[in-house]
């Protein structure tokens, strides 16, 4: 049996668009997966992320897994219907099918919603038996105590900055209104034993470690515990938090103990009633420049994440952030346009005053706007948030922000150098005839879900798979 994993990607994030490796880090998703492939089944693994690499059109494989978000649902549906006008057999999953099964289930035949730890295991069984099901929901008592360890080495290790990606933490309980997170998987957040994690780690090659969780915040005693254990490992990693990590101290103190190089903070605004209409109140705007000084002072350089287009936002907010930005030496800014992922609160609400301008899901990529802003026009909103990327990554406005060069130099001087400013230089170079383009890919009569194909009966290729 032949299994292939594909990550389709958008165009701006494609590996020939603007995405370079410098910052790139390997994805967790498809590597997990293949990590819960029963090992009684003898099965041939392959992935293609398209981050990374192309996707073969002839790919030789049984079973083909993709995963989409929502920028990149269209493109995972184009793949899905060429490969099985090809007879292979397709499963669909992620963000997007979660939020919006019945429209992925047209281009699957078997679609899995929510995580994948019990199901996935089931669905590679129920395929070598010829018994594969069109639905795979994950289960209310889903832990993720003693998943497999991914498996890194399906990767290639060339096309990323790293692949020693951890997860440490799955979730958040912050529930703000554009997130998708919540509406896809819930707020429940789901930790890995210490003991655990710690053991991945150990046994990662090389010095430096990715944590992309969500917010590694989840509650004292267990970071407390966990990075106290990290620490004598010597490692240096990078991860995610609020903007709450400025009210302690002491846990400034045992990230820079334990080896903490960068942290990505959703600052999301400079404006404070914003944070109250994204219901994220953990952001204090106030706060800001405070706590860029205490995290500058323990050496860690920090990604400052904000999301234009509040509905109390004006054209002024390009260029406040920007000042803001430049005068707290925000060591890794990155802009997006505030989105309205399908199924959201924000999105009912835009739907229900008929702002949503945009049906195409490659638009809803963070970077193109999709709804129409309160207080300024779609194209003043998308001039802004270019002049902002421009602005930013001058070689001037680098060297202003980064000066005197002393924080983590993999983060602030590569990233920004062979990263962000090469992004910022390509950002015009993606309008909506390009990102919705899929012509690349083959575009086949569809096949009903669930039809047998010609010469085949339901479940007999997959029976055939074993024989």
């Amino acid at each position: 049996m032949k299994i292939a994993f594909l990550a389709p990607a958008g165009a701006m994030h494609r590996y020939h668009g603007s995405f370079g490796i410098g910052v790139h880090y390997a994805p967790l998703t498809l590597t997990t997966l293949a990590a819960l492939v029963p090992e009684e089944l003898g099965a041939e693994l392959v992935i293609h992320d398209e981050t990374a690499g192309a996707i073969p059109l002839d790919c030789d494989a049984d079973l083909i897994c993709i995963t989409a978000i929502t920028g990149t649902a269209a493109r995972a549906y184009a793949y899905a219907d060429w490969f099985r006008s090809q007879g292979r057999t397709v499963v669909l999953g992620g963000v997007h099918p979660t939020m919006l099964p019945e429209e992925a289930q047209q281009h699957a035949d078997a679609v899995v919603t929510g995580f994948a730890e019990q199901t996935f295991p089931r669905l590679c069984r129920d395929f070598a038996a010829g018994q594969l099901q069109p639905r795979y929901v994950q289960n209310a008592d889903y832990t993720i105590v003693g998943r497999p360890t991914p498996r890194r080495d399906l990767l290639n290790k060339h096309r990323y900055i790293t692949t020693n990606t951890v997860e440490v933490v799955r979730g958040c309980a912050l529930g703000c209104t554009f997130c998708a997170y919540p509406t896809a998987f819930g707020s429940t957040v789901h930790k890995r034993p210490v003991a655990e994690v710690i053991a991945e780690i150990e046994a990662l090659p090389g010095k430096y470690v990715a944590i992309p969780d969500i917010n590694l915040l989840t509650g004292r005693v267990w970071t407390t515990e966990f990075f106290t254990a990290l620490a004598p490992l010597k490692k240096k990693w990078m991860g995610l938090v609020t903007s709450a990590i400025g009210s302690d101290d002491e846990m400034i103190k045992l990230f820079e103990r334990s080896g903490c190089q960068g942290l990505l903070i959703g600052f999301e605004s400079i404006n404070e009633e914003s944070q109250k209409f994204f219901h994220k109140r953990v952001n204090k705007v106030g706060g800001y420049p405070v706590l860029m000084r205490k995290l500058h002072d323990a050496g860690i350089a920090v990604q400052g994440c904000f999301a234009f287009g509040g509905d109390d936002e004006d054209t002024s907010v390009f260029e406040r952030t920007i000042e803001m930005v430049s005068e707290t030496k925000m060591d890794l800014p990155r802009y997006s346009i505030l989105t309205p992922f399908p199924n959201t609160a924000y999105h009912h609400q835009l739907e229900a005053e008929g702002r949503i301008i945009e049906r195409e899901w490659p638009m809803y990529d963070v970077e193109h706007v999709v709804y129409e802003p309160k207080k300024m026009t779609p194209d003043e909103l998308y001039a802004g948030i270019t002049w902002a990327w421009d602005e930013t990554y001058k070689l001037s406005a680098i060297a202003k922000r980064l000066a005197p060069f002393d924080r983590a130099p993999l983060v602030s001087g590569i990233t920004n150098l062979f990263g962000y400013r090469g992004y910022a230089k390509k950002f015009t170079q993606f309008p909506r005839e390009r990102m919705v383009d899929n012509s690349d890919i083959p575009a086949p009569d569809l096949v009903p879900p669930g039809a047998p194909r010609e010469g085949t009966a339901p479940g007999s290729r997959q029976l055939r798979v074993l024989q």
